[in-house]
């Protein structure tokens, strides 16, 4: 499948099959993609908890649901998925990488650093997973775990403290479901977002060809 094409197909998905496993050629394929992401420095600071036992998908559900309420339609639909991908992030790898000589930072200061990095490239990472979910016709979804919800995740996972969870990659084969009503919204178009030479002055999508 083209790219153009993955990326016009990949649509968050919210409701999955739970009778049909995810390949592990398929999860392989995702996690091998997923560390060919760009990462600051070359530092791959980034690791991935793969959850495709029903135990090991129990206890994340457990750590993350008021057990004692009916789950609504968005968790009935990703709660099916038969594979859960916690992608988290290490800050120390970057910090770490960025004082080693040929960097020339002699120190480990965040304040150095413009934006978290480690968070961006994990994003990255995410997102290759995903459009090879679509690329091998299954569906996806990232998510966020609540800032509540992250101690009970740790300790159900073993993800150490200097590990910051990213979010949460859901893979599956998809079910009928509804749109997310945000989807009303509208999508942003190119020139509504992109600036020609200055803040302000929007880019004319005609100009393409011509520079």
């Amino acid at each position: 499948m083209e790219f153009a094409e993955v990326v016009r197909r990949r649509r968050m998905v919210r409701n999955f099959d739970p009778d049909r496993p995810v390949p592990p050629a398929v999860i392989d394929r995702a996690l091998s993609h997923a560390v060919r992401a760009p990462s600051a420095g070359f530092s791959q600071g980034w690791d991935f908890v793969v959850l495709t036992r029903t135990q090991d998908r129990k206890a994340f559900w457990q750590a993350t649901t008021d057990q004692s309420q009916p789950p609504d339609s968005w968790l009935r639909g990703v709660r099916r998925a038969p594979c859960l991908i916690v992608c988290c992030s290490d800050k120390g790898a970057y910090l770490r990488r960025y004082a080693e000589p040929d960097k020339g930072w002699t120190d480990e200061d965040e304040a150095r650093w413009p934006v978290p990095y480690w968070d961006v490239d994990t994003g990255m990472a995410a997102l290759l997973m995903l459009l090879t979910a679509v690329d091998e016709g299954l569906g996806g979804l990232f998510y966020g775990v609540q800032p509540g919800e992250v101690p009970a995740v740790r300790e159900a996972l073993g993800i150490p403290e200097d590990r910051r969870i990213v979010g949460v990659v859901a893979l599956g084969y998809r079910q009928p479901d509804r749109p997310s009503p945000s989807l009303r919204r509208g999508r942003r178009q190119p020139e509504q977002v992109a600036h020609d030479g200055r803040f302000g002055v929007p880019w004319q999508r005609e100009q393409q060809g011509t520079r």
